[in-house]
């Protein structure tokens, strides 16, 4: 395997990765997140500007923490796809001027597919084809994963992206940024089955509903009118048992499409990524649905599910293990569909 140096600049995490062997050498992540708290969200220009000023020092401490030399790396990857444009920018510039600088292959790499590579971090034996789960503050996918580069998409969501509803909930709650992590953490305290919520159906012209799609923006809504009601009875809202509720009710709604869907398709594994992917709810349906169906089912690290630059580097690796390098006029794309991943390559 390919020793790769790899950027990830798509949002608000300056991440700066080694990979050797599929075997992660040093992962620097710096995250924005006390930044942007205060505005209750990413701001793209503040991310931008971040991300200039700690791209230099990130790249240097991950080869001391690697403890490797330039003349050891085999090649230089950047996410080029999709994401913030100006923080894209960042990371791609950076990645092509060390390419230059010392002379080795470049590679632009597509956000998503770096999640999906996630998984190889710790099951490096994964093989093709499988059922990817991608579920993020800006994507809730689900991919048949046919090989290196070759993917179908399979469902997605038609209004808001898992995480994002998280977020919104939060804010709704009163309770901070990001609404993930902290949303998990209350619901430990409250009642899941305290109020029944809408789990989001997307309707066919032809009748009946899509199997796969999902629908998180009437789950958001219809927490607000939970809210208003309780606050209009003059009712002290149970925060806890309404994060609960919520947080119960997008696990199984991704786990219930998830599993018919790798049913259906004859897929045995399912693979998750992304930040939603350390959410313990979903890891709790998820597991206990697959086992009921004979399914395996595969999360990240911790660490590798929200974004960082080692996924990135490992999904370079096996490009450039396979001759796929990129072009140095190669820019940046705020969307990109997953199935366009090999127009990035020569």
């Amino acid at each position: 395997m390919a020793t790769v140096l790899a950027i990830e600049t798509s949002c608000d995490e300056t991440a700066v990765a080694i990979v050797k062997n599929s075997q992660v050498c040093s992962n620097v992540v710096a995250s924005q997140i006390p930044i942007h708290k205060n505005y209750g969200g990413v701001v793209p220009e503040v991310a931008s500007r971040v991300h200039l000023e700690t791209i230099n020092s990130a790249i240097a401490l991950a080869l001391e923490q690697a403890q490797l030399d330039w003349k050891e790396i085999d090649g230089v990857a950047a996410t080029c796809a999709p994401g913030l444009v100006g923080a894209l920018l960042v990371g791609l510039t950076a990645a092509k001027t060390l390419s230059m600088v010392h002379s080795l292959p470049f590679l632009g790499i597509h956000h998503l597919e770096g999640h999906i590579y996630a998984n190889y971090l710790s099951e490096p034996s994964l093989e093709t084809p499988f059922l990817s789960l991608l579920v993020s503050g800006g994507h809730t996918s689900l991919i048949h994963v046919k090989d290196c580069g070759v993917y179908e998409s399979l469902g997605a969501t038609r209004d808001d992206a898992a995480g994002e509803a998280f977020d919104k909930v939060a804010r709704l709650l009163k309770l901070g940024y990001p609404g993930g992590p902290i949303i998990d953490k209350l619901a430990q305290q409250g009642n899941a089955a305290a109020f029944k919520l809408p789990e989001g159906r997307v309707s066919l012209p032809q009748g009946g509903y899509h199997p796969y799609d999902a629908s998180f923006s009437g789950l958001k809504t219809a927490v607000l009118r939970l809210l208003q009601q309780l606050e209009k009875n003059n009712t002290v809202i149970p925060v806890a048992d309404v994060a609960a509720s919520f947080q119960d009710t997008v696990a199984r709604a991704l786990t219930k499409r998830a599993i018919n869907c790798a049913l259906d398709y004859g897929l045995d594994t399912i693979a998750v990524g992304g930040g939603v992917a350390a959410n313990s709810s979903l890891r709790k349906h998820l597991l206990a649905a697959a086992q009921n169906n004979n399914l395996r089912v595969l999360f990240p690290s911790l660490k590798f599910c929200t974004d960082n630059a080692a996924m990135i580097a490992c999904c370079a690796a096996d490009h450039l293990n396979r001759g796929h390098t990129s072009s140095l006029s190669l820019g940046v794309q705020s969307r990109l569909a997953l199935s366009r991943v090999m127009e990035l390559y020569k």
